[in-house]
């Protein structure tokens, strides 16, 4: 009976051992996959902040455009004055004085057409660069959501000691890490 007895410990501590490297494979997974959260989270939080200041930098660049937009608007305005007054009957001089002053005036309103054109790229600029920072994001944004599940999982299948539900676990976390190499890169289009 006694070496009965050794057998059936030997066999329990043997099972325990196994059970134990499993816990401990759980839990370095675990921390693996709660560094790849973390690390998207910030990542995330970075490219979130930057699509902020990028909808700023896009809406001073509209009011910029606007502004020169009633500046040009004024000068025309004003250059159609000058183009009446020429057309009555008045001195030389100040026929000679508005020709000037309608001169200076075309130029000044070709100048504000040529700043419109490039106020108008550069606000497109920004807001073509805020839709890749969004894009970058939310694939961090994925990889959180999916690597949080993943730890949830890994935590649950540790507690109950059921490997299902870590290799459901580890499914997830994959698939989270995979959604977080591609927000370095966007180079999966399909997960976009």
């Amino acid at each position: 009976m006694s070496a009965n007895n050794a057998e059936k410990k030997e066999e329990q501590k043997s099972g325990a051992i196994i059970k134990d490297r499993w816990t401990q494979w759980v839990a370095l997974t675990t921390t693996i996959l709660a560094v790849c959260a973390a690390f998207s989270s910030m990542k995330g939080g970075g490219y979130s902040t930057k699509v902020q200041l990028w909808t700023t930098k896009e809406s001073n660049q509209w009011q910029y455009y606007q502004a020169k937009s009633i500046k040009k608007y004024l000068m025309q305005l004003q250059d159609d004055n000058f183009k009446a007054q020429n057309m009555t009957e008045c001195s030389a001089g100040k026929k000679e004085f508005l020709a000037g002053k309608m001169k200076s005036y075309e130029e000044k309103i070709k100048q504000y057409e040529g700043e419109e054109k490039d106020i108008m790229e550069g606000a497109k600029k920004f807001s073509a660069e805020q839709e890749d920072f969004k894009a970058h994001g939310g694939q961090f944004g994925q990889a959180v959501m999916l690597l949080q599940v993943a730890i949830m999982l890994s935590s649950i299948a540790a507690l109950l000691k059921k490997p299902a539900l870590w290799y459901v676990g580890l499914a997830f976390g994959l698939t989270g890490i995979v959604y977080m190499l591609n927000g370095f890169t966007l180079a999966i289009k399909f997960l976009l």
